[in-house]
């Protein structure tokens, strides 16, 4: 068992060598202000992909929503941090977005009401009728205040703006954002099997991305938002190195503390029991676990991490899109970084994160060397005759290179770079 643990280290200092040496080799080839941005980036996207690895490493759920967390959580740090909008406090604005609040929360009283009548002798199908006639109203009334609320925003104020609070507190504002609308797909999607759970989670995602970017009057929709606020000085006068190093320290912060906390948990009896129950939830029911519940913290803690890590990305490039929030970018790239790390090593999922997101960035300017020597010497060798399109081309050779990267790790090591090291007994 010593032994194999120390293999497994010795291969955890091997790879993570090679990847310092292929980064260092970037900031020899690109530059320190194109390889830091390209590093920062990397760093938000292996908080995200450990939030990804302990809900599927840890617990087995197969989350195919991802995106939507990441947007959610960048809506919320937007709406946290950006300066206020003074035309939406001088305006009846924020009256009637008090009113859709207190609708919003009766509408929740009253289906949650619904929801439990059943504890006071209401039949089953009297109690699913209740629950549609409450939802009905529910929808009515939120429905009608919205639509309100919207237009009176749009016409005075444009949009309601933000808060103007410091970017960290958008970052725990995205964390709670995210947990809350996990929590609340986690209590209805949970109970399904895992094909289920993944349809619900794509179909929500697909939900809060055209909410985000239809609602002019809460995110500005399309007319996007920007300049996002840093939680370090915003590069001036062309210093952009020094401003991208001081963000990627912050980010480096964040992920060690966010790895440390899920080693902690990993190792911890809450981190045996989870694994317990991916490996045979059975025999946990049996034991006396309460599955649903345990899957449930692990949800709602993983999407945590996906909204504060999307808040991280957002602010960083400095403009909140919601167009620019995409299934291939946002959960298919991250799951790709969670399997090539290794699912349920919170160290492969780093190493993931970073090197799949590199091959990604990078794929783009090495396929346009390779197609511009091809075009070279195939016109003075061969008189080669290249097409028009051939730089467009090769810009689409990230999404090849990215399969073909996946495949053979798939091929070579099925359990991912990383392996999760499981004890045997």
């Amino acid at each position: 068992m010593a032994a194999r643990i120390l293999t497994g280290y010795r291969r955890d200092i091997l790879l993570f060598a090679a990847l310092g040496l292929l980064v260092l080799i970037i900031f020899v080839l690109q530059g320190s202000v194109y390889s830091l941005r390209m590093l920062v980036e990397a760093g938000c996207y292996a908080v995200i992909a450990l939030g990804l690895t302990i809900q599927w490493g840890y617990a087995g759920l197969f989350n195919v929503g991802v995106m939507g967390f990441i947007a959610a959580g960048a809506a919320a740090s937007m709406l946290i941090s950006f300066p206020a909008n003074p035309d939406f406090w001088n305006s009846d604005g924020p009256s009637l977005v008090g009113w859709f609040l207190v609708k919003l929360a009766f509408a929740a009283v009253l289906v949650w009401l619904a929801n439990i009548s059943g504890r006071f002798g209401v039949g089953r199908r009297l109690r699913a009728f209740l629950i549609a006639i409450v939802l009905a109203f529910a929808f009515i009334l939120v429905g009608r205040q919205m639509n309100v609320m919207a237009t009176s925003i749009e016409s005075t104020a444009g949009w309601v703006g933000g808060l103007g609070l410091p970017v960290v507190a958008g970052w725990a504002a995205a964390g709670v954002v995210a947990g809350v609308i996990a929590w609340l797909i986690g209590k209805i999607c949970l109970t399904l099997r895992s094909d289920y759970l993944a349809i619900a989670t794509i179909g929500i995602a697909e939900i809060i991305k055209h909410f985000l970017k239809n609602a002019d009057w809460l995110t500005h929709g399309t007319l996007t938002v920007s300049p996002l606020p840093w939680p370090v000085p915003f590069p001036s006068g062309g210093d952009f190195a020094f401003a991208r190093a001081s963000y990627l320290c912050v980010v480096a912060v964040a992920v060690v503390i966010v790895y440390l906390l899920l080693q902690r948990a990993y190792h911890a009896p809450w981190g045996r029991m989870m694994r317990a129950i991916r490996d045979n939830e059975d025999a946990a029911e049996a034991l006396g676990k309460d599955v649903t519940r345990r899957r449930l913290e692990i949800f709602v803690l993983g999407s945590v991490f996906m909204g504060m890590g999307g808040a991280m990305l957002i602010h960083f490039t400095s403009i909140f899109d919601p167009s620019g929030f995409v299934p291939l970018n946002h959960t298919f790239l991250i799951w790709v970084m969670v399997i090539l790390g290794g699912s349920g090593n919170n160290r492969g999922a780093i190493f993931g994160a970073i090197f799949v997101y590199i091959v990604w960035v990078m794929s783009e300017s090495v396929a346009l060397y390779v197609f511009d020597l091809v075009r070279t010497y195939g016109i003075a060798w061969f008189n080669w005759d290249p097409p028009s399109d051939l730089d467009s081309r090769a810009l689409q050779m990230r999404v090849f290179v990215i399969g073909l990267t996946i495949t053979l790790v798939l091929r070579y090591a099925p359990r991912g770079a990383l392996p999760e090291m499981q004890a045997r007994h």
